[in-house]
């Protein structure tokens, strides 16, 4: 996986980080997630990320809430650094999120600006800094599971580029990106490895493809 010079080195991530919880939205190593930010509290945390380190560490919410609760957090999340953004003329900020490493929260902080912070363990996942050398156990497999979940959903997907990528960046990837449930998004960044992380995905692209072919069947 290419590094950005701009990223700290994993000795240097720092004890403590803004935390943005955001349900269905996960990030993993080397995948930019776009954002909108517009929230006053969360264009203050942009602000400060962009006045220090740049990290912003993207979380689930173990449940929906109303907006005016603070929610409940899972323990595993993944920071990002900002590498672009800009402003627009109604005081939004639209910025790219590139992954950098997982983390766990160890604990929360006081607020900052009115947005919420945690202190961080980044050890259990210093996997992440390196090109993880377990690779999918049966790729052609998983390529089949996953173009019978894309046709069966309607996403297009650059199928070329696909066979490009590597094992590790093609599984953060879709990770990211795959319109699968919260509960599933939270499995998969919570599994450590490559292999397994492909693994469970298959499992779950396949459970997804025989509930929609049974719903078909039902409909006839």
């Amino acid at each position: 996986m290419n590094r950005s010079p701009f990223f700290p080195a994993f000795p240097d991530l720092p004890a403590a980080i803004p935390l943005f919880p955001l349900t269905g939205a996960i990030l993993m190593p080397g995948v930019q997630l776009p954002l909108n930010i517009f929230e006053p509290r969360y264009l203050r945390m942009v602000a400060d990320a962009l006045a220090s380190n740049h990290l912003i560490g993207m979380i689930q919410p173990t449940s929906e809430t109303a907006l005016d609760e603070v929610p409940e957090i899972h323990r595993i999340g993944c920071a990002g650094r900002i590498t672009s953004y800009s402003e627009t003329p109604d005081g939004r900020i639209v910025l790219i999120l590139t992954g950098l490493c997982r983390f766990a929260v160890l604990h929360e902080l006081e607020l900052r600006n009115g947005y919420r912070r945690a202190r961080v363990d980044w050890s259990p996942f210093a996997l992440d800094y390196q090109d993880d050398p377990t690779p999918i156990a049966d790729r052609s497999g998983f390529l089949r599971s996953l173009k019978g979940y894309c046709r069966q959903n309607g996403i297009d997907v650059p199928w070329d580029d696909v066979e490009r990528l590597s094992d590790q960046d093609l599984v953060n990837l879709l990770c990211a990106h795959l319109p699968l449930s919260p509960e599933d998004k939270q499995a998969l960044i919570e599994t450590l490895q490559t292999a397994e992380r492909a693994q469970l995905m298959r499992g779950l692209l396949e459970m997804d493809a025989a509930s929609n072919l049974r719903v078909a069947e039902h409909r006839h």
